[in-house]
């Protein structure tokens, strides 16, 4: 049973900005994941003090007093992406 000190492994890495959690899990899914310099399992904890490398490189989450957060009351039909490739992206009809 995972510790009151642990993060799920695809939350910790998208709280270091790097991804959403979904493609945390597929980036460890694929293997390119590694905790302590061994390969990752879709659902692994990290505990403080943890090295977790994605492809090759340390990822740590951000800072909280770096974090952003945004309140917004979203219209119907208004796609919450930044992807400018998305018509009815958030960044547009915000």
């Amino acid at each position: 049973m995972p510790g009151k000190n642990s993060t799920r492994l695809n939350k910790y890495i998208s709280e270091s900005g790097l991804c959403s959690r979904r493609e945390a899990d597929r980036y460890i899914a694929n293997g390119n994941v590694a905790i302590n310099g061994k390969p990752a399992q879709v659902g692994d904890q990290v505990l403080p003090g943890d090295a977790v490398t994605v492809n090759g490189q340390e990822v740590e989450p951000r800072d909280e007093q770096d974090l952003i957060f945004i309140a917004l009351n979203k219209p119907v039909g208004v796609v919450s992406t930044t992807d400018p490739a998305e018509r009815r992206n958030i960044v547009n009809h915000a």
